[in-house]
């Protein structure tokens, strides 16, 4: 039965964690601190019938990675869903999933609507799509020139960056080489044109 095994780990990981004195008692269990008043407490677990509730899945692995592929690949909310700004409130477009799919659309002020855009940056460290093996981003790079070695295929040749004046890409304007000066990343690009876009507006 799910109950008993789900009981039985659940109380096992209390002893361990009182051997670890990883427990901290006060107020009304501070009794508990005591090696025979835990045991016995841990004894009454044992005599109830817990109940466990495991929800059934809603649409099967197919409706999971759907929904999950809406989140590691787009950014909280894309520029076609942005209607207007006035300078103080910002009015999109939404879908409202739990009423029929149905399209609508929200004003929020400006200050609400950056915050709650900014529950969808990651913490510093953090990332959407992390990878393992030998696609970890630490060692990706001579991970696969080792698959590659052992696989008998050529090296990749990887070119080198320079800032000299011999770029092959050159300003449709004046015809001047393009030098890279910054490399953003998506995170980057994302606050510069939010920035952007408010800065315009007001």
């Amino acid at each position: 039965m799910l109950q008993q095994l789900f009981r039985g780990k659940f109380v096992d990981g209390l002893k361990q964690a009182f051997d670890e004195k990883s427990l901290n008692f006060s107020g009304l269990i501070q009794h508990l601190t005591k090696a025979e008043n835990f045991a016995e407490f841990l004894r009454k677990l044992h005599r109830h019938k817990w109940v466990v509730y495991a929800k059934p899945s809603f649409g099967g692995p197919e409706q999971v990675l759907r929904y999950l592929g809406r989140y590691t690949h787009r950014v909280a909310i894309s520029n076609h869903r942005l209607i207007s700004f006035d300078g103080d409130h910002v009015r999109f477009r939404w879908r409202d999933y739990a009423h029929g799919n149905k399209k609508r659309k929200m004003t929020l002020s400006a200050e609400e609507f950056i915050r709650r855009f900014l529950l969808h940056v990651l913490p510093k460290g953090f990332v959407r799509i992390r990878h393992f093996g030998f696609m970890a981003n630490y060692q990706r790079s001579s991970s696969l020139d080792l698959c590659r070695q052992l696989l008998d295929m050529a090296p990749i040749v990887r070119p080198t960056e320079t800032s000299s004046t011999n770029s092959a890409r050159l300003c449709p304007a004046c015809h001047g080489p393009i030098v890279v000066i910054e490399r953003l990343n998506a995170a980057q690009i994302k606050w510069r044109f939010v920035s952007k876009c408010f800065s315009d507006t007001s």
